[in-house]
């Protein structure tokens, strides 16, 4: 289906509808306000979205969230469930980097406290944690053995090496991993990728982030978090790095050719996939299992080391500082759960791409600490502006398989933002807005410029006004770290 020849109806003031039409197995659903739907109807997400809808067992809708833009396959921002018996697992449905995803930092320090150190702790970070295209000097070079632990474990891997503490895996989705994971199926290519990219940052959209919280919308929940208007919190985002991306890019090859086999017919190559129960579907989400739990460690022994600069520059110790996980989220990650569908309960295999998980109070897969209150959602913004604390809902297991957004959203492909943004000297900008930056390069700075993004005030205002997630926080970025 063309763009051009995309029916939208509007459902309500924050959702809106494709109808099932042609060969479309289920309509399509975007949540955006009239000002983010502007942009999205001539924007081929929106074909993306659509053409998801046509594939094997997908079940009740192809969802989009406000901050859907181009993807491999599936948008980024995309939500799918599939049913186990007829339907299929795709890697463009879970995307390149794999459990891509962020985690939120709280402390018992006031703003006042850093303001005349951040520079310093910028600084220290950057020395501390590597980050940039092919930054390739992890903590250590990782045997295959080493490598075999970390997929198979996740972050308790890191933990048992000293990077943190078990009440860490407590605060983490799915407790830092995923026990599905089986390393026979992940390639030796990919194992000598991610061998000394242990406790990197990577480039692009990745990010360390030093905020401020400036504003509480929930007290209770943001008093469950642990989050104090004025305190200091930092995130971490990041994913598998090559890892990650060479399980995706091996897999997308085999499901190509099992598309062939097992007679599956989609409107985009890009969509290549095969049934959940065979072989190459059984394969794939064993190896992309694996490449979660790099993720969980990676980002478990980032904030190990993070913490430590903090430690050095401020002389005091971690609990001294009240420095605490508050949670960890994937983004790009496939998961049987149990939703309802059909007025019954069923396992599916969820897929989110560029979408986060949001699980209301007492769900059994909401953490024990949080299961009073619901799960924390953290939707990071550019660097430029601001990010969100929210709290999972009812309403999203109700209507979106429990999940929300993930970002802010690209607007401008990073070459796009690159050449509007030439001349701009993007650090000293930041400067004048009294964020200190630490990036590899120009060039990264000006393809992550602010204007290069939707304002994520934008999108969680429509996450919120839709009930699928609840504000509890908003954050101000006073340093930034970037590859």
């Amino acid at each position: 289906m063309k763009l051009a020849e995309i029916h939208i109806e509007k459902l309500t003031d924050w959702l809106w509808e494709v109808p099932k039409s042609g060969e479309m197995r289920v309509p399509a659903r975007i949540y955006a306000s009239e000002k983010l739907m502007a942009d999205i109807r001539h924007d081929d997400s929106l074909v993306q979205a659509v053409n998801v809808a046509h594939m094997p067992g997908i079940v009740k809708y192809s969802l989009a969230m406000p901050d859907i833009h181009l993807g491999y396959g599936f948008p980024i921002g995309g939500v799918a469930a599939f049913t186990i018996d007829e339907g299929v697992i795709s890697p463009g449905g879970i995307g390149y980097d794999i459990n891509c995803g962020v985690r939120l930092i709280r402390s018992g320090l006031a703003r006042a406290e850093v303001q005349d150190r951040l520079q310093d702790l910028a600084n220290q970070i950057y020395r501390d944690v590597p980050a940039g295209v092919g930054s390739r000097e992890g903590i250590e070079k990782l045997g295959r053995s080493e490598m075999e632990k970390v997929s198979t474990r996740g972050a308790e891997w890191a933990v048992s090496r000293g990077y943190g503490t078990k009440e860490d895996l407590d605060h983490t989705e799915n407790g830092g991993c995923l026990e599905a994971a089986d390393f026979a199926y992940v390639s030796d290519y990919a194992v000598r990728r991610g061998s000394d990219e242990m406790g990197t940052l990577g480039s692009g959209n990745h990010f360390l982030e030093i905020d401020e919280v400036a504003e509480i919308f929930d007290q209770p929940a943001a008093e469950a978090f642990g989050l104090t208007k004025g305190n200091i919190v930092f995130q971490i985002h990041c994913g598998s790095r090559g890892f990650g991306h060479q399980i995706c890019t091996d897999y997308i090859k085999t499901m190509q050719r099992a598309m062939d086999r097992y007679s599956i017919r989609v409107p985009d190559r890009q969509l290549c996939c095969a049934p959940i129960k065979s072989d190459e579907g059984k394969q794939y989400f064993a190896a992309m299992a694996c490449g979660a739990n790099f993720a969980w460690a990676n980002r478990q022994t980032i904030m190990h080391h993070a913490i430590k600069a903090f430690e050095r520059v401020l002389g005091r110790k971690r609990d001294e500082m009240g420095l605490r996980l508050v949670y960890d989220v994937a983004h790009n990650i496939a998961k049987f759960e149990t939703h309802q569908v059909d007025g019954e309960q069923a396992k599916v295999c969820m897929h989110r791409k560029g979408a986060t998980r949001a699980f209301p109070t007492g769900h059994p897969d909401t953490p024990e600490v949080y299961r009073a209150i619901g799960q924390p959602v953290l939707i990071p913004g550019d660097m430029g502006r601001q990010s969100f604390v929210l709290v999972g809902t009812q309403t999203a297991m109700e209507t979106t398989f429990g999940s929300t957004c993930h970002g802010a959203g690209r607007t401008k492909s990073r070459s796009a933002a690159a050449r509007d943004v030439d001349g701009l000297d993007v650090a000293r900008d930041l400067a004048a807005r009294g964020i200190i930056v630490r990036a590899k390069g120009r060039r990264t700075l000006v393809e992550e410029v602010s204007e290069a993004y939707k304002d994520v005030a934008d999108v969680v205002d429509v996450v919120h006004n839709a009930g699928i997630a609840r504000k509890v926080a908003r954050l101000v970025p006073l340093a930034v770290v970037k590859g």
